[in-house]
């Protein structure tokens, strides 16, 4: 092969991604084979990353928002000495394989964050860098520069074109992260054909108008990237970006710049072209010529030594500020203390009667007090969600040793960056707004529960029992739609305790992010015989009362402001004997052992009634397909919550009404 050992390398990376891509006859070739030039500068000449130690809290990041072109991230892994083989190239997108069809954190060793739905990966960055910028502002000192990352991505036209990436973009010039560099793939060629049949946007000056940083430069000239980014890196003081025009399966034959290169394989016939257009050895497959091991592992271990000094510097930091490295430890070990949840009822117990929001509101203080890690904000709700933490200050501009952030009204663009946050290793975020614009921000959501992130999400006004916003904020199908969704903890409390209960089992929720959906209206503590029955809730359902002797006709089970509700029909009923449960979380009530579930609803009790002012989608499984479903399957209405209560059927005398009929067969 007559060409100097750089462009070889650059090629490599191509034709490693091509042939893995052919092989698995699926894939995105087009990426690979259009961003390699810069990805290379990126890689080689400017991030700091250590193989050997892939959590290394001070090392840039790189994120590959344009997730389905990984195998570009995956032939760079592997180059770059990360636990990722040749081998695993070649079982590329097969099952159980470290190669998926896109990057999944904690799947593969260097991939940062879960990344194939457009924008996420954009707003992820923002996350992940902003969380540089908190940890530096609560730890370093003079002389202890513990954490001064950078985050580069790979945004693709796909990116910019999501909404997400317009609310994160807009949040980061405004905060002036100036630990970001993004470079944008320009290759102007989508799935359905050229960008312009449906976007005609300036992207730098979109940018430009947001605050940031821009440059435009061809994307294959190396030279022009490698002065680009040194640039970028220079302005501290706003978000960068690089438009890089550049040219999708460049050098082969007849797909270059063409639609079908986007999303399927080259073909046999193209990619034998390829490879004799460049020069490339037609066999073996997955080859890697001599040196360029050499060529890309120079760039980690000449950090090496940087790494060491790294560690050094915390051990001295530990002995300088001790208290600060404790404080240091227990964030990046997220733990939490063992007696978490006394603690956390003892707060509920001092409290005045409130809502479920204000009750969370007060319990989140003695949260924060016992987490160092937790941070968060509201979509601009913090007055109405209660989610705005005390005794610290705000992010701001230039500013960011606080722990509340002022997300704006930008449900989608907070949901990616509150994960960012959570895959950064530091915090326990978190993310407020009314639980109707979960819908807004549902994407975040989702890929946070496949990354298994500690993102807590707050969704109050959790009813139609907001009252007088009316149907456009009351929401209906949301509980159904969300606890359907996998590996996602959905809490809806009943009362202070349960509300306490809520928050203990979102900090212990280590593998997995929890939703906490708390109500405006008001919310009554629960009659019990014992308020450490409360603790029930951490296993998602307890039996609130029984019928004496325990031999109940009915099992009532309600959520939320409907316990209560519940509980005091049942006082209205003569002659009916029976249990009543409250069920806060499907998914930790599953968790338990059979012989709890069935203690809580035994399989010999059948006539089974459910309260929840919500859709009976779902309920079936706990009901029976004969139980009684006192649920709400239409659209709310705009009216005071005693007439909305009246209306839906949901006063106490209401309740007993239809309970007794049910029991009695009439």
């Amino acid at each position: 092969m007559n060409r100097n050992l750089e462009q070889t390398a650059v090629d490599t990376i191509k034709m490693l991604s091509v042939d893995a891509i052919e092989k698995a006859k699926s894939g995105h070739p087009g990426l690979p084979t259009g961003a390699m030039d810069y990805a290379y500068v990126v890689w080689t000449k400017f991030l700091r990353f250590n193989p050997k130690d892939p959590a290394w809290p001070n090392r840039d990041r790189f994120v590959l928002s344009a997730g389905h072109g990984c195998m570009l991230l995956y032939s760079l892994l592997h180059l770059t000495g990360y636990g990722v083989s040749l081998e695993d190239l070649k079982e590329f997108r097969q099952a159980g394989s470290l190669t998926p069809g896109h990057p999944e954190f904690g799947h593969t060793p260097g991939v940062e964050a879960t990344t194939g739905p457009l924008g996420q990966g954009f707003a992820n960055g923002i996350g992940i860098a902003l969380a540089s910028k908190m940890m530096a502002a609560r730890f370093n000192r003079p002389g202890f520069d513990l954490f001064d990352y950078t985050v580069y991505a790979l945004v693709s036209d796909g990116d910019l074109m999501e909404g997400i990436s317009h609310e994160a973009a807009s949040f980061a010039g405004h905060l002036g992260l100036g630990n970001i560099v993004y470079l944008f793939d320009d290759n102007r060629i989508s799935i359905g054909g050229s960008t312009d049949i449906t976007c005609t946007d300036d992207a730098a000056r979109r940018f430009e108008a947001y605050g940031w940083h821009v440059q435009s430069i061809d994307g294959h000239d190396r030279a022009a990237a490698e002065k680009a980014i040194a640039s970028a890196r220079a302005v501290t003081d706003r978000p960068s970006i690089i438009v890089c025009r550049t040219h999708i399966a460049k050098d082969a034959p007849t797909k270059h710049d063409t639609p079908g290169a986007h999303g399927e394989p080259l073909g046999a016939e193209e990619t034998a072209a390829m490879k004799k257009a460049l020069g490339w050895p037609a066999e073996p497959a997955f080859f890697v010529p001599d040196g360029v091991y050499d060529l890309f592992r120079a760039r980690p271990k000449s950090l090496e030594a940087e790494h060491v000094a790294w560690n050094e510097l915390l051990s001295r930091y530990r002995q300088a500020h001790p208290e600060l490295a404790a404080e240091l430890d227990a964030m990046l070990e997220g733990r939490a203390p063992a007696d978490l949840a006394d603690r956390l009822l003892e707060t509920a117990g001092a409290l005045d009667a409130d809502a479920t929001r204000g009750y969370g509101g007060k319990i989140m203080q003695t949260v924060a007090d016992l987490m160092p890690g937790l941070v968060g904000g509201s979509a601009d709700l913090e007055p109405s969600t209660k989610t705005l933490l005390k005794d610290t200050t705000s992010v701001a501009t230039g500013d960011f040793a606080g722990r509340n952030i002022h997300f704006g009204i930008r449900e989608h663009g907070m949901g990616g960056v509150v994960n960012g946050l959570a895959y950064s290793g530091f915090f326990i975020p978190y993310g407020a707004t009314f639980m109707v614009f979960s819908d807004y921000m549902r994407g975040s959501v989702r890929v946070s529960a496949l990354s298994g992130l500690r993102s807590i999400w707050i969704w109050t006004h959790d009813s139609i029992f907001l009252g007088e916003d009316g149907p456009t904020h009351e929401p209906i199908e949301h509980l159904a739609s969300l606890r359907a969704m996998p590996n996602l903890s959905v809490i809806r409390p009943a009362d202070a305790a349960e509300t306490a209960m809520a928050w203990a089992a979102a900090i212990q929720n280590t593998d997995r992010p929890t939703a906490l959906l708390l109500s405006r209206q008001k919310a009554p503590s629960l009659d019990l015989d014992d308020p450490a029955m409360a603790k029930g809730a951490l296993k998602g359902a307890y039996v609130v009362q029984d019928a004496p002797g325990g031999q109940s006709d009915v099992i009532v089970i309600a959520t939320g402001t409907e316990v209560r509700f519940a509980q005091d029909a049942l006082k209205m009923l003569d002659g009916v004997k029976a249990r009543l449960v409250s069920m806060p979380s499907w998914d930790l009530f599953e968790r338990q052992p059979k012989e709890y579930r069935d203690s809580v609803l035994p399989p010999g009790i059948t006539k089974r009634v459910v309260v929840e002012a919500a859709s009976p989608f779902g309920w079936e499984r706990y009901a029976g397909a004969d139980g009684l479903m006192i649920c709400i399957d239409r659209f709310g209405a705009s009216a005071p919550m005693k007439d909305l209560q009246k209306q839906f059927g949901f006063l106490p005398e209401q309740i007993a009404g239809r309970i007794g009929e049910y029991v009695r067969g009439a």
